[in-house]
């Protein structure tokens, strides 16, 4: 098993930042890459980002491309997001995820076998 634990969010206002972390332990040599997932009350969960810990490939959600970053830290085990220019609608519960395989919809919550319990984001207009 492996578990993820993330930290970071809070309160900010619109156009500031934050750095979201999530730490990954237990058999993490399983986890080919790890994604960021954000859920709005009432709203279904979407992807934001992903990166394999093998090589450091990045995708993003189109929404998110150009104001958040994804990036790892295979030695500390744990994956960050830095949120820039942050937006009212940017406002969710925000999920660390990690996945066993590659070849799979890196966008697709499904393809995602651990979860962490989620950091709350909220940015105020």
């Amino acid at each position: 098993q492996v578990q993820l634990v993330e930290s970071g969010g809070g309160l900010v206002q619109a156009g500031g930042s934050l750095t979201l972390s999530c730490a990954a332990s237990g058999r993490t040599f399983s986890v080919a890459a790890m994604g960021w997932f954000r859920q709005a009350l009432g709203k279904e969960r979407d992807y934001v980002a992903s990166i394999r810990w093998s090589g450091g490939s990045t995708f993003y959600a189109s929404s998110v491309k150009g104001r958040f970053t994804i990036s790892r830290d295979i030695a500390k085990n744990t994956v960050y997001l830095q949120l820039n220019s942050l937006k009212p609608e940017d406002t969710a519960l925000y999920y660390c995820a990690g996945r066993q395989a590659y070849g799979r919809d890196v966008t697709a919550p499904s393809s995602y076998e651990y979860w962490g319990q989620g950091t709350q984001v909220t940015v105020s207009s």
